[in-house]
């Protein structure tokens, strides 16, 4: 692979996950190794069925890390009550930098064709990892990995370093009507 790029799925629209999901599919079909990698999300999500069928099939072309420990609002997580979880700020700053060691040991090695950083987007706007560590991890990837990072707020003044990147835009979602998240479309 002569060059890498980086690629960005962001915005307050429904679809990140899913678009880098379809990327993870056509790089297993044109050979790649790939690392899935994310963050924030602890709870069952029904791709995580599919990507452990589709370990079984690729075997060691593909891996998997679970590295979130659930929602986390850094500003108002102490005025929810009941709390949203039973995670202290510290248990979710660990697993982000564990995590992020993950995702940045697998992406400089040159093991992968494509790493794959799920929701990394919202460890940063959060303030589990630094901006700066997000910088760290796009500029010094091997030259032959591509990565793509999802979740909402990407930082602007990042984009310079980026490839590709899309805004999901949200035009209506049923959540805004009051229904619940559906399995299987939304998770």
């Amino acid at each position: 692979m002569a060059q890498s790029s980086v690629i960005v799925f962001t915005g307050d629209g429904k679809g990140k996950t899913e678009a880098a999901l379809g990327l993870a599919l056509r790089a297993l079909g044109a050979d790649f190794k790939v690392a899935f990698i994310q963050f924030i999300k602890a709870w069952a999500v029904s791709e995580d069925q599919t990507l452990s069928a589709l370990q079984q099939i690729y075997g060691s072309k593909i891996y998997l890390h679970k590295g979130g420990k659930g929602f986390y609002y850094a500003k108002d997580q102490a005025q929810v009550k009941p709390p949203l979880t039973e995670v202290s700020k510290a248990e979710h700053h660990k697993a982000a930098a564990d995590t992020y060691a993950d995702v940045l040991t697998r992406t400089q090695s040159g093991d992968y064709d494509l790493v794959i950083a799920d929701e990394i987007n919202n460890a940063v706007h959060d303030g589990l990892l630094t901006k700066s560590q997000l910088r760290t991890l796009i500029k010094t990837r091997h030259p032959s990995t591509h990565l793509c990072l999802t979740g909402r707020n990407f930082s602007k003044d990042l984009l310079p370093l980026v490839d590709y990147a899309t805004s999901m835009t949200k035009l209506k979602h049923p959540y805004d009507q009051g229904s619940l998240a559906i399995i299987g479309i939304d998770y």
